[in-house]
């Protein structure tokens, strides 16, 4: 090993560099170390344990969409910065392979993220949303996108990689005794970008419904 230096930074770019070659279940401090060219005790300098390193991968990944333009309160309507933000998480998301599975749960290392959160809870409030509910319109959207993508990569683990066993007409033909079951695998595992976003469209249309706030600026009952 050499006696090459390393920061959090580097280490966190290293890991989502892995991270597509050999996916989470491949990824340990040690196989990062032999990518920094650096014995594995280095590491814990910086990161206490594997939860500690995926904390970090998940902050830069939200700073380097920040980087690509994430849309924050740039769209007026509440339903527009929804649409915005969960779509610009999706996209970034599927460039790391288990991208959703690093990402979910972590805790981020850093504040960035409470700029475009202060906006957005701001523009629902301001729509007639309590904070609470504007929370749970939040939440309830990212929860979604969340376990879209996690569905989505279970099938492609990178946007041009499919798991075998997903072969839209193999499984029609094993399901040939069940043929709207058959005919929905077209729809289940394809279109992917389209079904995401009507799938967010139909739960922006369930918050107007359930708390009748962002139309007419009132909310109503529950």
């Amino acid at each position: 090993m050499g006696t090459t230096k390393i920061d959090r930074s580097r280490v966190a770019d290293t890991a989502l560099r892995l991270l597509n070659e050999v996916g989470l279940d491949g990824l340990s401090l040690r196989a990062i170390a032999r990518e920094l060219d650096v014995k594995a005790p280095a590491l814990y300098w910086h990161f206490k344990d594997k939860q500690a390193l995926l904390d970090e991968m998940a902050t830069v990944m939200y700073r380097r969409m920040l980087d690509e333009g994430l849309p924050g309160p740039t769209p007026e309507r509440w339903q527009d910065q929804l649409v915005a933000y969960n779509s610009g998480l999706r996209r970034a998301l599927l460039r790391y392979r288990d991208g959703a599975k690093v990402y979910g749960g972590a805790k981020f290392t850093g504040t960035e993220h409470a700029d475009g959160l202060e906006a957005h809870l701001r523009t629902m409030v301001d729509a007639g949303f309590e904070l609470w509910q504007a929370v749970r319109a939040g939440t309830t959207a990212y929860s979604y996108t969340m376990g879209f993508v996690s569905e989505e990569q279970g099938v492609r683990p990178m946007p041009d990689q499919q798991r075998e066993g997903f072969d839209i007409g193999e499984r029609a033909e094993r399901l040939a005794r069940y043929p709207l079951a058959a005919a929905a695998g077209a729809e289940i595992f394809a279109n992917y970008d389209e079904r995401f976003e009507d799938g967010l469209r139909l739960i922006i249309a369930g918050i107007e419904t359930r708390y009748g706030a962002g139309r007419s600026g009132t909310v109503g009952g529950q």
